[in-house]
């Protein structure tokens, strides 16, 4: 046993497995060969220890003689290992999240908290390192201020993962129309905004009175609002919503417990609240004889069995200009979109004036292109294109609140540098009956303390 022992005290054997660990971690897995440097710092450590003999030992000396110095010394110590160790674990391990909205009802409730594994996708490479810890675009106790500089910018790296994206996985992905905002006015779209502003003033002025009104910043995509949402098809597939049911490839989608749509409910007589709760709607409006209600299936049909209930439909929507691209007349809505292509990274589409709208964005904003109209031609950074090879994969996202949930259908494709990990179980949850996987029953010890 000391013979062990004495082996892994060895200098040598400390630097050997120390620089083999770092070396798999931040050089192969990552794929930067500049993080060989790392290996002096390494050697210096367990070998040579200049660092130790004309720094370090001025420390230990000031260690020595004051206490209240070695006190703060360890304090600071300790802040900046912890801070180092968790925000690793939070680039490339895993990060916990709170679902904020009901998009996902009744899969997931809004305070539920999420462990998003990082690993499963593969971690991405921050876009901008120079950020403050533990915070995501804006600095704590501020509205405005922002927690990170881009004076260093790195291009999309993303590390290998354990798979790729599955149909029907819960995704944590950075909002893809979220590289524009408006800060006196986050909680919109700037977009849909601007979109209202040019139909209102004309496309000039539109934007200049915008301009005027708010303060209008760029996010890079690291530091775009979090979004969670349901992936249904991934790159290469094709997409088609009939009557609010998902088709991909031409065959309907899986089942999905706990999706709910809107239903549109005349009754008799009201309902009590008490017949509300226990049919466990949460979303509803309604005047006492009408209601605009949230429904699973399963809720949709006891409801329907009530008494008082004289009918009971699912709401359809007609085509609008609200879905995406916003094509300039109606053509499809939420409830019946597409059909409709997922691009595929190293796949060709023939580009035309009449599909444009539906590439453009991917051309322009995801893949940094500059584009052009004149003249009935198509022209891609000044050159005259009619076909369009993707640099990305893409997918399409929606959420199981199928009538409350701001998606794909509204602002399009999701770019795979967009994907932040893969929603793997809910650990904090008072709902003890919830669809989704591996739910830990936290309800009954917080019974204790309530």
């Amino acid at each position: 046993m000391g013979k062990i022992k004495a082996f892994f005290r060895n200098k040598w054997v400390g630097f050997a497995l120390a620089s083999l660990l770092y070396t798999l971690w931040f050089v192969v897995w990552t794929g930067n060969l500049w993080l060989l440097l790392g290996l002096v710092v390494i050697f210096d450590l367990y070998i040579s220890k200049f660092f130790y003999r004309y720094v370090w030992c001025h420390n230990v000396r000031l260690c020595q003689r004051s206490k209240t110095y070695k006190t703060v010394y360890e304090w600071v110590n300790a802040i900046i290992f912890a801070t180092v160790v968790a925000s690793l674990v939070h680039i490339f391990v895993f990060q916990m999240y709170v679902i904020p909205t009901s998009s996902m009802e009744k899969s997931l409730l809004i305070g539920d908290y999420l462990y998003v594994s990082k690993v499963t996708y593969g971690p991405q490479m921050p876009n901008t390192p120079l950020s403050f810890p533990f915070v995501h675009h804006t600095m704590p106790f501020s509205q405005t201020k922002k927690s990170f500089s881009e004076a260093v910018k790195w291009p999309y790296h993303r590390l290998k993962g354990l798979r790729k994206i599955k149909r029907n996985d819960v995704v944590v992905f950075n909002f893809p129309a979220g590289d524009t905002v408006l800060l006196e006015n986050q909680a919109v779209t700037y977009y849909d905004v601007l979109r209202g502003y040019e139909e209102s003033f004309g496309r000039k002025e539109g934007r200049k009175r915008l301009a005027e009104k708010y303060t209008i910043v760029s996010r890079p995509v690291d530091k775009r609002e979090n979004y969670i949402k349901r992936c249904v098809a991934v790159p290469g597939d094709s997409l088609e919503v009939r009557d609010g049911q998902v088709w991909v490839n031409g065959s309907p989608q899986e089942p999905i417990p706990g999706k709910q749509y809107q239903y549109i409910v005349q009754v008799s007589s009201p309902l009590s609240q008490y017949a509300i709760d226990n049919l466990g709607i949460t979303e509803y409006t309604g005047n006492g004889s009408v209601y605009y209600m949230f429904l699973t299936d399963e809720a949709a049909e006891k409801v329907k069995a009530l008494d008082n209930v004289i009918s009971l439909r699912r709401y359809i929507f007609t085509p609008n200009t609200d879905v995406f691209p916003q094509w300039a007349e109606p053509r499809w809505s939420q409830d019946n979109y597409g059909p409709i292509w997922i691009p595929q990274k190293g796949a060709t589409v023939a580009l035309t004036t009449e599909n444009l709208p539906l590439y453009r964005r991917i051309i322009e904003a995801y893949e940094g292109h500059d584009l052009a109209e004149r003249d009935g031609k198509i022209y891609i950074d000044g050159t005259e294109a009619d076909s369009y090879t993707f640099a990305m994969d893409y997918y399409w996202m929606m959420g199981d609140n199928r009538h409350n949930s701001a998606d794909s259908r509204f602002w399009g494709f999701v770019p795979e540098d967009h994907i932040v990990g893969k929603a793997s179980f809910v650990w904090l949850s008072l709902d003890a009956n919830k669809s989704f996987p591996s739910n830990i029953r936290w309800d009954r010890l917080f019974k204790k303390v309530r």
